[in-house]
């Protein structure tokens, strides 16, 4: 299992002893002086925000209480079960890892000599697979429960930490919980001997940021719901000072018992920070250098020299900062995506997306074989590159040969869109769509009025631009809050793929090649709902709901079957305004690659935004708040599961050069100057007409 040839583009690894080593290091991590707590991974994830409680069963809960009882006493010692539980995960995922690679090999086989053999294993195989990687991502989940409990206070308690963050705390009068927070009882869930549990309501800015601190707080999904929202109540920089106030309280007093108050404060504090470093450095810290500078500036002076957590701070916010440097750089070529392959082979999900993408490329190639000439060879000669396996924002080669790849495009015209399958085509937009989709975050959704996003996308994203946004209009954030304009150039690309499709259409010089693009487009976009690429298939469905487009003669003898997808289109779009989460129903968007519509998820968040935000006290709703959360925390969700196509940069570069072209196109000026785009009158109907004019004119003056 460890010899060469586990599948097209993987190097060797040498698993043994990379396995004993995070082994030994995960060991190692628990074990070491209680002041330096395990914060690997500290991010409670979409799951978190989504789920809420219930992301973790009673399945969950009765593992953990039973790991380490057929050992010795020692066993039930909480630092001990994690070191168990650690290496439980390493050695289930170190034998997944071996499957993986003796699948690939099978499928390597079956393609050479389609033994029976081969062929009666694999669906056998697979099968342990799924198996396999369910115990895995059980395992995680155990792990970030036991993660999830750690260094929590009671809520009586909230009250002291907001105390412990006071500079001048002599003679203060003592601050009660109910003036922080609001709660409702429930029955839904019995607790203990309670008659219900509390579910926080409402709370001030101080509460809610104080309510971080609360044992549950993680395992209710809070944590990673503030982290959404926080920025409707409170500024990046306001949420900072509070966390780092808390750690300078209580760090040089904060005791290596664990138990103590002062201690969990002081953890929790570094806890929520780097879950906040993880999972928003893109739209708080990166564009926000005042706010990183005085985090470093804090970390070196304060927190490096009494805590060898500062440390691996420093070092988590350089490896943040590398990760946006090189995700925001388009020129990374084949030696990115093989480092990012690399460091993949180190997670669960890399090798899940592993399997997964041997399997396409098998499909893919099949598929192929019975396409045109030369572009089937084209595409199988991709099919075993290791640069194939993932696809690129762009590469070196493209960028400085854009003119002459522009003229190309201008020189072919629309003759690819017609030669291409609309399955081939469908893949590729897929993965343009994918690369844009990656870079946006949950947060990008939010307070969309605010950029000018409004119900008509095509009109908002031709009239705004990210260097002329007015923040006048409906701004729900806090004035000072700095917030990412990505979601513009999310619409604004989904308007140039609009205007690109009407504008290849109106261009064309016959009826019959633009029944044929017609044909293709509706094509496209059926296949691309069927993928759950809904963003691409309502960015075609507007292109064909242009109103010059929808003119055309051609729609009169267009195939009716063909015609009939039309409709599939629209009550797709009708599906998706229905509900905010109806594509997180079922189970399918945990297997299935999805890519949302960007225009339809943030219409569903303004509907969330309506109304106000505070009680009559001045309480901010949370219950209004934690809605938010949930829907937009299908970004990360999705975002987990990407697509797997084999990527043909020839074909991409192509349609990235014609949709560059029409981006800003005008249809109507395009559609005027070809005559194909109007209705034709026979000569001799027309003649006809004149003649029983000139009759009828002529009898009325006899």
């Amino acid at each position: 299992l460890q010899s060469n040839g586990c599948g097209p583009g993987f190097a060797e690894e040498n698993i043994s002893s990379e396995e004993q080593a995070m082994i030994k290091t995960a060991g190692n991590s628990y074990l070491a002086s209680p002041n330096l707590p395990d914060f690997c991974g500290c991010s409670p994830g979409w799951s978190s925000a989504f789920y809420g409680a219930e992301c973790f069963d009673s399945e969950v809960h009765s593992y953990l209480k039973n790991l380490g009882k057929q050992k010795s006493s020692e066993s039930q010692n909480i630092d001990a079960k994690k070191v168990e539980l650690e290496q439980l995960l390493m050695m289930e995922t170190k034998n997944y890892r071996k499957t993986i690679k003796f699948y690939q090999k099978l499928l390597q086989k079956e393609r050479r000599s389609k033994g029976p053999e081969t062929k009666s294993m694999l669906p056998k195989l697979r099968g342990q697979l799924q198996e396999m990687k369910s115990k895995v991502q059980f395992l995680e989940l155990v792990k970030k429960y036991v993660q999830a409990k750690q260094w929590g206070v009671e809520s009586y308690v909230l009250p002291t930490v907001i105390h412990n963050g006071k500079a001048d705390t002599v003679d203060m009068a003592p601050v009660d919980e109910s003036s922080l927070l609001l709660y409702y009882n429930t029955e839904k869930h019995q607790c203990n001997n309670q008659n219900g549990v509390r579910v926080l309501q409402a709370g001030t800015p101080l509460g809610l940021m104080a309510y971080l601190y609360s044992r549950n707080a993680f395992l209710e999904g809070y944590v990673q719901q503030f982290l959404y929202t926080f920025r409707y109540f409170c500024t990046q920089e306001e949420f900072l000072q509070f966390l780092l106030d808390r750690i300078s309280s209580t760090l040089s007093s904060a005791s290596l018992d664990p138990s103590t108050s002062l201690t969990k404060i002081c953890n929790r504090s570094f806890y929520i920070l780097q879950a906040w470093i993880e999972d928003c450095y893109s739209v708080d810290f990166a564009t926000n250098t005042d706010l990183l500078d005085t985090l470093k500036e804090f970390v070196s002076s304060k927190v490096a020299s009494l805590n060898g957590y500062g440390e691996r701070l420093l070092s988590l916010l350089e490896d943040a900062s590398a990760r946006k440097s090189g995700s925001a750089d388009l020129c990374s070529g084949v030696h990115k995506c093989e480092e990012e392959s690399e460091e993949g082979r180190k997670t669960l999900h890399s090798l899940c997306k592993k399997l997964s993408e041997d399997v396409s490329r098998k499909n893919f190639y099949w598929k192929l074989s019975k396409g045109m000439g030369p572009i089937a060879q084209y595409q199988r000669e991709r099919l075993h590159t290791g640069s194939a396996v993932l696809p690129k924002p762009c590469c070196s080669s493209f960028t400085e040969e854009s003119s002459v790849s522009l003229a190309r495009a201008d020189e072919v015209g629309p003759v690819l869109l017609i030669e291409y399958s609309a399955q081939q085509l469908c893949w590729q937009l897929t993965l343009l769509q994918q690369q844009v989709f990656n870079k946006c975050h949950p947060v990008h959704f939010l307070n969309s009025r605010a950029l000018g996003v409004k119900d008509k996308c095509v009109a908002v994203a031709k009239a705004v631009s990210a260097e002329t946004v007015s923040l006048k209009v409906c701004n729900l954030f806090l004035s000072k809050c700095i917030q990412d304009q990505y979601l513009l150039q999310l619409l604004k690309n989904a308007d140039s793929i609009s205007t690109w499709v009407a504008a290849e259409i109106v261009t064309c010089h016959t009826t019959k090649r633009q029944v044929s693009l017609l044909s293709k487009f509706l094509l496209i976009a059926k296949c691309c709902y069927e993928q759950r690429n809904f963003a691409t298939a309502m960015q075609i469905l507007a292109g064909l709901e242009n109103l010059i487009v929808r003119q055309l003669p051609a729609w009169k003898i267009l195939p009716a079957k063909v015609a009939e997808i039309m409709e599939e289109l629209k009550a797709v779009e009708v599906f998706l305004k229905s509900d905010s989460l109806c594509l997180m129903e079922g189970d399918k968007f945990k297997t299935l690659p999805t890519i949302p519509s960007a225009h339809v998820l943030a219409m569903h968040v303004q509907q969330l935004e309506t109304g106000g935000f505070t009680m009559t006290n001045g309480a901010h709703k949370w219950t209004k708040l934690r809605n938010i959360a949930k829907v937009v925390s299908q970004v990360h969700a999705f975002q987990e599961n990407p697509y797997t196509y084999a990527p043909d940069f020839k074909l991409q570069n192509y349609l990235r050069q014609r949709i560059t072209r029409f981006k800003d196109a005008d249809i109507s000026a395009l559609a005027a100057d070809n005559c194909a785009n109007f209705h034709q009158i026979p000569a001799e109907k027309h003649s006809r007409k004149i003649q029983d004019t000139l009759r009828r004119m002529k009898a009325t003056f006899q």
